[in-house]
């Protein structure tokens, strides 16, 4: 008794199923990816079609040249204009704790004066 079995995809299905991914994407997918896009197990997807599998997982490996740069570029450029805005930040706070400190003692000083001008004893009135 043998047990049922689909029949495999076809390699032209296995390559519009990769061009279909990649498009949705904007990358080449993973091997995993398309054996559950094609409704098989990764195994055996591995087992049926390994030049397949060799062409996707190099192709991953292996970015473009102008994917990479872009990326570097933007990644710098990110650096930049984080480092830019932890100097600003830096500096803010710098500001802000001087602010704070004056407003401290400017708080201090006015209090000394209240409790000062509360001592003072009033006269009292002359009844009318």
């Amino acid at each position: 008794m043998t047990a049922h079995r689909r029949p495999l995809p076809s390699r032209t299905d296995v390559r519009a199923a990769i061009d279909t991914l990649t498009a949705q994407t904007g990358r080449r997918p993973s091997v995993l990816a398309l054996a559950t896009r094609l409704g098989l197990p990764n195994t055996t997807f591995r087992r049926n079609y390994p030049d397949i599998c060799t062409d996707l997982t190099t192709a991953r490996r292996t970015p473009d040249d102008t994917t990479s740069t872009d990326a570097y570029t933007a990644c710098k450029a990110d650096n930049a204009r984080l480092r830019r805005t932890n100097r600003d930040l830096a500096t803010q706070l710098d500001l802000a704790i001087a602010v704070i400190q004056r407003l401290s003692t400017d708080n201090d000083r006015l209090r000394t004066a209240l409790h000062q001008a509360q001592s003072i004893t009033p006269l009292p009135r002359r009844p009318r």
